[in-house]
């Protein structure tokens, strides 16, 4: 009796395994079913394509766009190798991100001190400036915690473990906080260094003070598009072909001449603020920065990272 229960109890896990191996073959062969799919389609040339030569085909085939599981796997392989880069390589290279980004805050200054604050297109031409440090940190392949709003979800998206969730959530405050210890530094050297002009400075502490007037919830609501414009704008790059700095230019050029906020480019002027004694740093922090953060991580990871995983999901 004791024998007989124990081969019954054997044989459940035995059959578990069977099935857990039956449903990875089916898996797989599905896979290798879209695949083949896939490449007979790149095979198989369109009604125009058959009047054309081997090297007018060719031609065609070079200037086709990435496909969107091309740039799911691009941003996957991305995402992948960022999880594993040593915390002292992402604490550095994101306070390098803070101290970088915050280029754009001392460019819209400089641009609104030199125009005068009752220039008619004052907003258009001064939102340019907020676009230098987002060309500076990304070109440099700094990291910047909102690009990471989606370039690190994927992978996990992909195999939601544990692991990859600790990793996720490793980086995500390392960088982070390097990110705000950038801005903070950067904020204390334009007040106290002595190497801005009295009206550029001024133009700062003006363009601060607005981004402080926001109350926390619009600060948030302001944030979810941001997010989302960032995420698409790390979509994009793999499909810009040399042409990354307009693209940069432009997406960025939105999100300052929308007024919607970013949580480290505000940051820096938040920063500017609390340096100058016009808020307090707790304020500063649970009033303007987490709502902005919370924000731009629902738009970044919440909104476009789920979008682009759902559109390619089926494909792989």
């Amino acid at each position: 009796m004791d024998e007989r229960t124990a081969n019954q109890t054997d044989a459940v896990p035995n059959a578990a395994t069977q099935a857990a191996d039956v449903r990875e073959e089916a898996n797989e062969q599905e896979t290798l079913t879209k695949i083949k799919e896939r490449e007979t389609h790149e095979r198989t040339p369109t009604s125009s394509e058959k009047s054309l030569t081997r090297k007018e085909r060719a031609s065609v085939a070079e200037h086709g766009h990435l496909s969107a599981l091309t740039v799911y796997s691009i941003i996957l392989r991305e995402g992948e190798n960022e999880l594993k880069r040593p915390n002292m390589s992402l604490w550095w290279s994101g306070v390098a991100a803070g101290i970088g980004i915050s280029t754009s805050v001392l460019v819209e200054g400089i641009l609104r001190a030199n125009l005068g604050a009752e220039h008619p297109y004052l907003t258009l031409i001064e939102s340019l400036g907020y676009t230098f440090g987002f060309v500076l940190v990304i070109l440099c392949r700094l990291q910047l915690f909102t690009e990471n709003t989606i370039t690190v979800v994927l992978p996990v998206l992909a195999e939601p473990t544990r692991r990859r969730f600790y990793c996720v959530a490793r980086l995500w405050g390392i960088v982070l906080v390097a990110n705000l210890v950038g801005t903070f530094l950067t904020a204390a050297f334009s007040l106290y260094g002595g190497i801005l002009s009295v009206r550029t400075l001024a133009a700062i502490l003006a363009i601060s003070r607005h981004v402080a007037e926001l109350t926390p919830s619009a600060a948030f609501l302001h944030a979810i598009p941001s997010g989302f414009l960032i995420a698409a704008l790390v979509w994009m790059l793999p499909s810009a072909k040399g042409s990354e700095v307009l693209v940069i230019v432009m997406f960025t050029w939105l999100i300052a001449v929308g007024g919607f906020t970013h949580v480290i480019a505000g940051s820096n002027e938040i920063f500017t603020l609390v340096l100058h004694g016009e808020i307090t740093l707790f304020s500063g922090l649970v009033y303007h920065v987490l709502p902005v953060l919370i924000g731009n991580i629902l738009g970044g990871s919440g909104l476009f990272a789920m979008l682009a995983y759902g559109q390619v999901h089926e494909e792989m």
